[in-house]
Parts: structure tokens; C-alpha cells; sequence
């Protein structure tokens, strides 16, 4: 492996910690998650991808993609164009460091006091190791505007985001669930977004409401989420979680979820 295949260790972990990756299962899951979370503008400066969305601040949705280690030309000039076009957005310039990045690129960025930020794991579970049963006991609803409600309802954010929502979710190609598990008395209690892209199965905006965790609620979402993709032919599943979520990091791993890789978010310094 090259030396861009070890990963740098996550806050808290000692240097050792560090683990290699497989680039060509991140470039595939890197493709699939650009396709289960669509950005409203894409362009591509060489094999940077660059993603944009004015009507939400998703930090997936609006930053800054190296897709090739070997791509390190002009950094300093390239990031300051790049940085012109997110003015543009009224946002400050944001790169996603993968695995992917280029190290010249990272070294760059460490010598301008770039700030990092967001750190999250991506995990991983063969579908096939995992005994969900035959059955359906939850079906994916069709109703985009009440899976929407109460998503935001769960994760208690601005409600002006629904139209912004409602259209990343619509522009989403490949097939989608829509899971919602409701309490007569308490309303919405839990939701995901299962994105089925050939044999992989992306698990997206999971939530639990405050009031039933530690339940097993989490647990059966995610079993009617995977049995889903699994019936409709997906082999893998696959998410992204923030690192300091460990009530949500437990329950993936011991769903059987591993890590694949790792990324963070940077921005310049102030």
C-alpha cells in the first residue's frame, strides 16, 4: 500500500491507532454516496469534485472532493478559484479529506493552519452474514412531505429546511425506502432513508427520538431498513456516522457494521 492508504487516527486515538484502507472500496463508496445525496451543482476541476447546494448547509452537500491521490497539481491556485465559487454560494471554502486526497494536498492544507472538523467513519455490513429473516414487519411509506416532517420533528432542526429536503430527496435516481416508526402517544419516534444503488444499500438520515432510545427501537430500524435492501437484491450496506456519535457507532457495531474509512472536513484559516 501507499503511504495516502494509512488513514491519520481520529481525535483521542494515539498515532498507532492509525489504519490502512482499501482505496478501491472508497472510490466505490464515495460514487454511491454522491448518488444517494445528490448535490444541487456539480462541477469537476480535474478529478476534484466540487458540490454545492444554496437552499441547504449540509457539509456533504457543499465542499470540496479529491477523487485521485496522484492529482496534487496546482493546489494553492486551484482551492483559490474554488474558494471564489463557494463565495459566490455564500459559503466559506470546505475540502473533504478522504482517504483520496492527495497527501500533497493535506500538507498544504497543514502548513495554512486549515481548520479540521466533522470527523466521521464510514461502516460496512455483507448483508449475507447477517440473519434478518424473509418477512417484512415494516414497509417503507410513500409520503415524502410526512417522512420529511418528521425527520425534522426527531432531529429538532429548522423547519424552514423541508422544501430544501423535499428536493434533495426527490432528486435522489436510484430506488429509495422510506422508513418512519410512529407512537400512538409520542408521535414519530424514528426514521431512515435506505438508498438502493445495485447490490449496495446506503443507510441515510437515521434518527432516533430522545424518548425511546436505549429501547431497541434503533435496532429494529435498522433490521426493516437492511431486510428491505436485502429483498430488493442488495448485497453490502453501507453509512456514514460522526465520530463522537458512539450511542450510534454501538448500535452499527453490533449490527455487525465495520470501518471502511475515514473523513473529516477542513476549512481555511481565519
Amino acid at each position: 500500500m501507499t503511504p495516502n492508504d494509512r488513514q491519520p487516527p481520529m481525535p483521542g486515538e494515539a498515532v498507532g491507532e492509525a489504519t490502512m484502507v482499501d482505496l478501491p472500496s472508497v472510490r466505490r463508496l464515495e460514487a454511491v454516496g454522491f448518488r444517494a445525496w445528490p448535490a444541487a451543482f456539480v462541477q469537476y476541476d480535474g478529478s476534484w469534485l466540487i458540490r454545492l447546494t444554496a437552499g441547504h448547509d449540509s457539509k456533504r452537500l457543499n465542499c470540496v472532493n479529491p477523487l485521485d491521490p496522484s492529482d496534487h497539481r496546482d493546489i494553492a491556485l486551484r482551492l483559490e478559484k474554488a474558494a471564489k465559487l463557494f463565495a459566490e454560494y455564500g459559503r466559506l471554502l470546505t475540502v473533504r479529506q478522504t482517504p483520496l486526497t492527495p497527501p500533497q494536498m493535506v500538507a498544504y492544507m497543514d502548513g495554512e493552519g486549515w481548520t479540521p472538523f466533522s470527523h466521521s467513519l464510514v461502516f460496512s455490513l455483507d448483508l449475507a452474514e447477517r440473519d434478518l429473516g424473509e418477512g417484512m414487519d415494516h414497509l417503507p411509506i410513500k409520503d415524502v412531505g410526512r417522512f420529511i416532517d418528521a425527520r425534522i420533528l426527531i432531529g429538532k432542526e429548522d423547519p424552514e429546511i423541508k422544501a430544501a429536503l423535499t428536493e434533495i430527496i426527490n432528486s435522489i435516481k436510484p430506488e429509495c425506502g422510506l422508513f418512519l416508526f410512529e407512537d400512538r402517544e409520542l408521535g414519530p419516534t424514528a426514521v431512515s432513508l435506505v438508498v438502493q444503488d445495485n447490490d449496495l444499500a446506503g443507510i441515510m438520515q437515521f434518527a432516533v427520538a430522545e424518548a425511546v432510545r436505549r429501547r431497541g427501537v434503533g435496532r429494529a430500524l435498522l433490521d426493516a431498513s437492511l431486510r428491505w435492501a436485502r429483498l430488493r437484491g442488495a448485497k453490502k450496506a453501507w453509512l456514514q456516522v460522526e465520530a463522537d456519535n458512539r450511542a450510534a457507532i454501538e448500535l452499527y457495531r453490533k449490527a455487525g457494521f465495520t470501518e471502511v474509512y475515514r473523513y473529516l472536513y477542513r476549512t481555511p484559516k481565519v
